[in-house]
């Protein structure tokens, strides 16, 4: 008799990016909050992650989502992000796509027009609108934690590409802020192969010595993702856009703009006084996808200078499936799997 077992899958996108949401299937996670959920996984079960987002399951260009119990009880979800480059505590497109999925599903009740509900991540609560027309959720307006500028004017030499110029931004991860224009990017589809091997390069040299802490959260290990950044242009009507790609390590090039990259440059931006409260950024993917970030508001992180905002944009249900996992199967490592896996 084979060993088998089977998880429950919901697969969506947001800006074309792929998040794989697990809502059932596994077994209740030690901890009482998220982040103590997601760092067990992290220690005890990363197989899921690499099962999920390998072949021949997953591609590593997807995100995973594990639906979990709150710790908060303002939540009415828990949910733990898993990607190529291992457990972001926040993200705007995951988080995107979980409330749209669980909205749509029925686990959270849908009501008509506009529904506040609360997630919790990792990095803690994400205050979510959604706007629901038909049965169907039109768009998702999220604020996740705040971001802030843990430092300006860094500067590293790369092998093959020179000195490269950035500052470091926190927005539910570290960020690696790069000006497209300084390296002749402007940030369009046929250039995602050098961003790719750019970024690789970049984070490859930069990683030593930069910060892992987080005033709150503690060690969020090393630098994962670079948002590069194109020039602002002013429309006719007065809104405000850029071109902007964000590269995660190791290897990939969202197609989305991403909502923690956004966020990371409305904080960087609301800082040197460039946006206010109330005033909006539409960032634009390398692939012509569209999020609209909004800063709310300043506050503080630990002694950092800090900002609120909010990312808009739309989720669409791909598949709904039930997945088999072989555990006689040579390509599936259950080493740190069996035991996450409900019989």
């Amino acid at each position: 008799m084979r060993r088998e077992r089977a998880l429950e899958l919901i697969d969506t996108q947001s800006g074309g990016d792929v998040s794989r949401i697990v809502t059932a299937g596994i077994e209740p996670l030690p901890g009482r909050t998220v982040l103590e959920k997601a760092r067990y996984l992290q220690a005890e079960g990363d197989g899921l992650r690499r099962l999920l987002l390998s072949e021949p399951y997953g591609d590593p260009a997807m995100s995973v989502d594990l639906i979990v119990e709150p710790g908060n009880p303002e939540a009415q979800a828990g949910y733990i992000i898993m990607e190529a480059m291992g457990y972001p505590m926040y993200s705007g497109s995951n988080t995107i796509c979980v409330a749209t999925a669980l909205l749509e599903s029925g686990m959270i009740e849908m009501t008509e027009g506009l529904q506040k509900i609360v997630l919790e991540s990792p990095a803690g609560l994400a205050h979510i609108t959604a706007r629901n027309a038909d049965g169907h959720v039109e768009s998702i307006t999220t604020q996740g934690e705040p971001a802030y500028v843990a430092e300006r004017g860094l500067g590293v030499e790369v092998p093959d590409y020179g000195r490269v110029e950035f500052d470091l931004v926190w927005s539910g991860a570290y960020f690696a802020m790069i000006r497209s224009a300084d390296h002749d990017f402007e940030l369009t589809a046929d250039e995602q192969i050098a961003l790719t091997a750019f970024g690789d390069a970049f984070v490859r040299t930069a990683r030593p010595g930069l910060r892992q802490e987080h005033p709150s959260l503690g060690d969020v290990g090393p630098l994962p993702f670079v948002h590069f950044m194109g020039r602002v242009r002013t429309m006719e009507n007065g809104a405000v856009e850029s071109r902007s790609a964000t590269y995660v390590h190791p290897g990939v090039i969202c197609r989305s703009p991403t909502g923690t990259g956004t966020s990371a440059r409305l904080a960087l931006m609301a800082g040197q006084g460039d946006l206010g409260p109330g005033d909006t950024l539409e960032t634009i993917s390398p692939r012509g996808n569209r999020f609209l970030g909004t800063v709310v508001g300043d506050t503080t992180v630990g002694d950092y200078p800090a900002w609120h905002s909010t990312i808009t944009a739309s989720a669409r249900l791909m598949a709904r499936s039930r997945v088999t996992v072989d555990l006689d199967d040579p390509l599936v490592d259950v080493s740190d799997l069996e035991q996450l896996l409900s019989p």
